[in-house]
């Protein structure tokens, strides 16, 4: 699901003219653009650019602007990779190998399309490609399509065989879903095998959503046409640019090529306002299809359109309409994309009691993002005849960075005075699942909670340290190699001083566990979550590259907390540890392909003394008996009850599921409803989140029974 806009954001680099008649991608300095990345979303990605003196970093010697990445290009783009790599310098033949299997990767991500056999038979072809890169040489490209093409054209086969009349549905039949432990087929009969136990659960879930089985089985064939046209379309030429992110992606689990439309996704994903028409769109079975209006949007404005409509054809303005059925949502949502206050119209086709088909003329407007703002709720408890209230804030990204647009730190500031306003007891900052963003925004955010001092330092591969910090902060110089730049101090009067608890999950990750790390490290807050959050401690510059080729994003660094520890692979732990959501075991750096080993330097915590005293610092005691009250109230919770039972019945499962149980799991989770709607869902997801806002509301609580002890 993607929602679509423009963003205008900026990037941290500019292409200039070295009076030679060269293009010159250079670099510059700037911490406000510092973003701390989600390794796990699409959400899809949130990121650090910390721009640390990559001064005049790439030559571009070509002379016609292009969109297209193409194979002479790739040497270069290689070359700037390593010479930018926090760690990794040159190629080595490890490097080449494990460009091969990330390419493998992405050429059959459901191991679905190739035979184990067809891998002895790549792998020499796409070692070929990586050598022949570095001379811009990709011949080795067109046996690997036409590999890809026959393999797409055999599955399309088998599926409507299976799908023929003698087709009859077996709920007995069980899938191993994690692609990582599912084997290649060996034998055309094992293909035939895991492609039915798939097309059976895709049948099931089109049952689920009410379709009809006759009508079920058609969209399957016609799922299996889809993906050989996209196979056949991704020619050689386009599989270049598979090969950048490859190669990207062998340096570290970070490191990546970003192509013109994921970079522009990345922008839009960064900031809280995007130009569009306003609507979240998902694709079903080539269509595009409308999954929700967002408020004060053009598309709700309209009064025309409503979910579940159809976009089957766009037209820019003064311009004749474009077929998008079968086409990619991606395409689509560029097609759709446009500059505030012109016009797109959209074909649209709706199932009703009749079909109905009309055009819509909409103008593209300025449309705030609002479900991932700051938000805050309060929730009140009664004790020893007293009631309280505590303040919970939801954020679930750290947005910001465009100039005049929404800030986080600003929000959450916002939200801070309401909840003085309100005579709050105490506030909850639920980082459970915040996988990141923009780092200067951490950095000032948490100085919302401990004034003055030094929140994060990113360590170069000179070894050059830079600490962020708000106001003066105390930083010791290590070897003269340590800089500090300095936010302004925030007002004494903005700084919220008392009880805090952080909530953190194993999908916190990057600039969340900045927060939560630093405010533990200053002993300002307890931290409670999963048994630590993700452990992505490194740094990644983003460079836009020239023409509208998108950009390059490398790791050219790793940020340390203010006692001096990286979060790297390790993550930041939990004091009052709560079972987890999901069963999360494999989730976190530690387990990603190539992520970099952990550091530590000095510590550079620096608090004056005036506004350290201001607020009480938690202590090991306090953490002791936190945890005991917790654990004992969720050993008696019903709801914590069941989810540590579903857990362990995941585990055991590891990763297959059968038909039948997965039916009646999805019924059942959805209370008897076949297909719940987007807000359906994201009401389903704040109940599950319940229990762990609930059972941190009551740690506030015990910290101010004991604060009163």
């Amino acid at each position: 699901m993607s929602r679509f806009g423009r963003s205008g954001g900026r990037t941290g680099e500019r292409t200039m003219n070295d009076g030679g008649g060269r293009r010159i991608l250079q670099s510059r300095t700037d911490h406000r653009l510092l973003r701390a990345e989600s390794p796990a979303g699409r959400q899809g990605l949130f990121f650090f650019a910390a721009l640390l003196g990559l001064f005049a970093l790439l030559l571009w010697p070509w002379p016609l602007p292009a969109r297209d990445l193409t194979c002479d290009r790739l040497p270069v783009l290689m070359e700037a990779f390593h010479e930018s790599h926090y760690a990794i310098k040159s190629i080595t033949p490890e490097i080449r190998t494990q460009a091969v299997d990330q390419m493998i990767k992405r050429l059959d991500p459901s191991k679905t399309l190739l035979y184990e056999a067809d891998l002895d038979r790549l792998k020499p072809l796409l070692a070929d490609l990586f050598t022949g890169a570095e001379r811009g040489n990709c011949t080795s490209l067109k046996p690997v399509y036409d590999l890809l093409v026959a393999r797409a054209r055999e599955n399309e086969a088998i599926v409507k065989k299976l799908l023929g009349p003698d087709f009859r549905p077996d709920r007995n039949v069980a899938l191993n879903l994690d692609i990582d432990k599912r084997p290649y087929p060996k034998t055309s009969a094992e293909k035939q095998s895991l492609l039915r136990k798939i097309v059976l659960f895709q049948i099931e879930n089109a049952l689920l959503a009410g379709i009809e089985p006759a009508e079920a089985r058609e969209q399957q064939i016609h799922r299996y046409e889809l993906q050989t046209r996209r196979v056949i379309e991704q020619d050689p030429a386009e599989l270049i640019t598979t090969s950048a992110e490859a190669f990207a992606r062998a340096l570290d689990p970070h490191t990546s090529y970003l192509s013109a439309q994921n970079f522009e996704d990345l922008k839009i994903s960064m900031n809280l306002s995007l130009e569009g028409i306003g609507a979240v769109l998902s694709s079903d079975n080539g269509f595009t299809i409308i999954e929700e209006l967002i408020p004060g949007g053009g598309a709700e404005k309209s009064g025309l359109i409503k979910p579940k409509d159809k976009i089957i054809a766009v037209a820019q303005q003064g311009e004749k309409p474009v077929d998008v059925i079968d086409m990619d949502l991606r395409d689509v949502i560029s097609m759709i994309r446009g500059k505030k206050g012109t016009r797109v119209t959209l074909t649209i086709l709706r199932q009703a009691n009749r079909k109905e088909r009309f055009d819509v003329t909409i103008v593209r407007d300025k449309v705030d993002v609002r479900e991932q703002e700051a938000k805050i709720t309060f929730e009140t408890r009664k004790a020893n005849g007293k009631t309280y209230r505590f303040g919970v804030i939801e954020l679930p990204s750290f947005y910001g960075g465009e100039k005049g647009g929404r800030s986080s730190y600003q929000d959450v500031k916002k939200l801070l005075a309401e909840a003085r306003q309100k005579g709050v007891d105490g506030i909850l900052l639920n980082l459970s699942r915040n996988g990141g963003g923009m780092l200067d925004e951490a950095v000032r955010l948490t100085g919302l909670f401990i004034g003055s001092g030094g929140v994060v330092a990113v360590k170069d591969s000179r070894a050059q340290e830079t600490i962020l910090a708000n106001g003066r902060a105390a930083a010791p110089r290590a070897n003269g190699r340590r800089n500090v730049i300095r936010f302004p101090a925030e007002d004494p009067r903005s700084v919220y001083t008392g009880p805090l608890v952080v909530l953190t999950s194993r999908m916190s990750a990057s600039a969340s566990e900045i927060v939560a790390g630093a405010l533990k490290d200053y002993r300002r807050a307890v931290v409670a979550g999963s048994d630590h959050t993700y452990g992505k401690g490194s740094v990644q510059t983003l460079l836009e590259l020239p023409w509208g080729l998108g950009a390059m994003k490398v790791t050219t660094a790793l940020y340390f907390l203010p006692g001096g520890r990286s979060t790297q692979k390790a993550g930041v732990a939990a004091d009052v540890r709560l079972p987890g959501l999901f069963a999360l075991e494999d989730i976190g750096e530690a387990s990603l392909d190539y992520a970099l080993p952990g550091q530590a330097i000095a510590p550079f915590m620096g608090t004056p003394e005036k506004t350290a005293s201001s607020w009480t610092p938690v202590d090991e005691r306090l953490i002791a008996a936190l945890a005991a009250k917790s654990q004992a109230r969720v050993s008696r919770d019903a709801k914590f009850a069941r989810i540590i039972k579903d857990n362990k019945e995941a585990a055991e499962k590891q990763g297959l599921i059968q038909l039948d149980d997965y039916r009646q799991s999805v019924k059942k989770e959805n209370g008897g409803k076949n297909k719940l709607t987007l807000a359906e869902q994201r009401q389903k997801a704040r109940d599950q989140y319940a229990p762990f806002i609930n059972e941190t509301v009551n740690i506030l609580l015990d910290m101010i029974a004991a604060k009163a002890g």
